[in-house]
């Protein structure tokens, strides 16, 4: 079959460099129309977030903070004197929070089932053995906040804050931001604001 194509009398000489043309320009052809499409590539776009939903998500996180505003209002003004007096964060009745690079560590002690003042803060009823930790996103602040008991805020409503310690160089600008979002919140819902070094008190 081969050989009666190539004899035909019908398949003349122009047809057959015609045809060898046609073959040779198709991958210049396909050449060009990759260049072409690689020419006309746009990286992608982000999509532009819509106004309206922003503004409607800002919204409910105002009105969320107003009303968390108000249940930490139910809480007494801080008492300076006796917040002042403590020297160490061991000894820190009040909730208080330690900022990290991804989140926020609420500390808050438990009331003590015994009522008595007899050996509070000593070694058989030490205050850290009542201390509890809960890690948190500073979004999530104000609800955990409202969570916790009227009775573990003897300072009234006051926070200590200190940075995370032994933090890395390069995590530290992070860290730095983090606490700038924490004392901001606090602020906005009406809690003072202690902040604590690493030396001792701010």
């Amino acid at each position: 079959m081969p050989r009666q194509f190539l004899s035909s009398p019908s398949l003349s000489r122009p047809s057959l460099l015609s045809h060898s043309l046609l073959r040779s320009s198709l991958p210049l052809s396909a050449l060009a129309l990759s260049l072409a499409l690689t020419g006309c590539s746009r990286p992608s776009i982000p999509s532009i977030p819509n106004v309206s939903e922003a503004n409607a998500l800002a919204a409910e996180q105002q009105q969320e903070t107003a009303l968390a505003r108000q249940q930490m209002e139910l809480i007494p003004p801080p008492s300076k004197t006796r917040y002042m007096a403590v020297k160490s964060l061991n000894l820190w009745e009040n909730p208080y929070i330690t900022v990290q690079g991804g989140m926020a560590t609420l500390h808050v002690v438990v009331a003590d089932a015994n009522t008595s003042n007899l050996g509070v803060g000593g070694m058989l009823r030490p205050i850290g053995a009542r201390r509890r930790d809960l890690n948190v996103r500073v979004s999530d602040l104000p609800t955990a906040l409202n969570a916790i008991p009227e009775d573990s805020w003897p300072y009234g409503r006051v926070i200590a804050v200190e940075e995370a310690h032994e933090v890395p160089v390069s995590a530290r600008p992070q860290v730095r931001r983090n606490m700038e979002s924490v004392i901001k919140t606090l602020s906005d819902l009406g809690v003072v604001v202690y902040e604590w070094s690493d030396n001792g008190r701010s």
